[in-house]
């Protein structure tokens, strides 16, 4: 009864929004394929739902083949979230959704179709700002986050952007140095670095 709501509201109301901004069904995947990017949302299912809980997440994820052709990894044209060089949960681009969707006996189901699909709305707004790799690799790079770190270097480098990758590297720096990890990444950019010719600044304070 409630999977059958779950269905039904992907049916009846998530695949016609989606497909009017332009994105296409493939089990509970939907794709939004252009020139450079690949958009995506995947709807996952709960591992312990029963008969009376039936509990989804909202993943959105950004494909891009300019960072696979860096990573040396087949071009996908339906890449799985987890290929996704772009991932995030739907609270993490719009606070106001749930992390975890539920559908009880109790659920007003009206409700809850109109936090998703308003939830839906906003990442689309967001999707429409991230219109290259270079903008996937801002994302993470003015974290700054770790995520993607190399292949981030490589992309700044290769554009010869290398007042970016310095500063990049030093935010990564101030924010991971005094980690006992860092040196494994301080090696790997380095070498990234070097491949380059670009001379590669060491944190100076440990």
């Amino acid at each position: 009864m409630l999977q059958r709501l779950f269905s039904d509201m992907i049916k009846q109301d998530v695949k016609p929004f989606l497909s009017k901004h332009g994105f296409a069904k493939k089990s509970l995947n939907f794709y939004k394929i252009t020139e450079s990017l690949i958009y995506m949302f995947n709807f996952q299912k709960s591992s312990g739902n029963s008969a009376d809980n039936v509990m989804f997440y909202v993943n959105c994820g950004i494909y891009a083949a300019e960072l696979a052709q860096i990573q040396s990894r087949e071009i996908l044209t339906a890449p799985q979230e987890a290929e996704c060089h772009f991932r995030a949960r739907i609270k993490e681009i719009v606070e106001s959704v749930p992390d975890r969707f539920a559908i009880t006996p109790d659920t007003n189901m009206e409700d809850l179709r109109k936090t998703l699909l308003s939830g839906l709305e906003e990442v689309t707004h967001f999707f429409d700002t991230m219109t290259s790799a270079r903008s996937i690799v801002d994302y993470y790079t003015s974290g700054p986050f770790l995520h993607l770190g190399e292949e981030s270097f490589h992309l700044l480098l290769q554009s010869k952007d290398v007042a970016a990758a310095k500063q990049y590297l030093k935010a990564l720096q101030e924010k991971y140095g005094t980690e006992q990890r860092w040196t494994i990444f301080e090696n790997k950019y380095k070498a990234i670095f070097n491949k380059y010719g670009v001379e590669f600044d060491k944190l100076l304070v440990r």
